[in-house]
């Protein structure tokens, strides 16, 4: 069996908060492996009407949501290593490809879409479950209530 990783941290994001962070674990990764990050958002051609598609680009859409994910991930200063692209095809069957030269897959746990409340999006489990590397899926760190929690005891359990 041949050694076809490239050592580089793959990470996918689609703008959602979590990708964001996804993004910024991996940056903090590759620095302590000394790997670089490629980062990749995917799109595909929606059913549109043909008098919109004149107005809307999906892989300029695609670009800009990139973008936007870099610039909030590292308020404008991205590591010098770190490459992007943009690739048509669906996310999961791409980041699974990738996945073949990639040291580590890091991908947020929930992305734009789906069902709410779900622990993993079904991007985020196919690639666990098929990608050819380690896949690290990073969760969110949800709000924390205001009031301090409490046993049924009353005693506080934030202390």
């Amino acid at each position: 069996m041949s050694n076809t990783h490239t050592h580089h941290i793959v990470v996918g994001v689609d703008g959602s908060d979590s990708s964001i962070d996804a993004l910024r674990y991996a940056a903090r990764l590759g620095k302590a492996l000394k790997e670089p990050l490629h980062v990749v958002t995917t799109w595909t051609a929606p059913p549109i009407d043909p008098y919109l598609a004149i107005e809307w680009s999906p892989s300029e859409f695609a670009r800009e949501a990139l973008d936007e994910s870099i610039r909030g991930a590292f308020a404008g200063n991205p590591p010098h290593d770190l490459t992007s692209e943009v690739l048509l095809g669906s996310a999961a069957r791409t980041l699974i490809g990738l996945s073949n030269s990639a040291s580590m897959l890091v991908l947020g746990s929930r992305g734009h879409g789906g069902f709410v409340g779900l622990l993993l999006g079904s991007v985020s489990a196919a690639c666990a479950e098929h990608a050819h590397c380690p896949v690290l899926i990073v969760h969110t760190k949800k709000a924390v209530d205001s009031e301090p929690s409490q046993s049924s005891s009353g005693e506080d359990l934030n202390r």
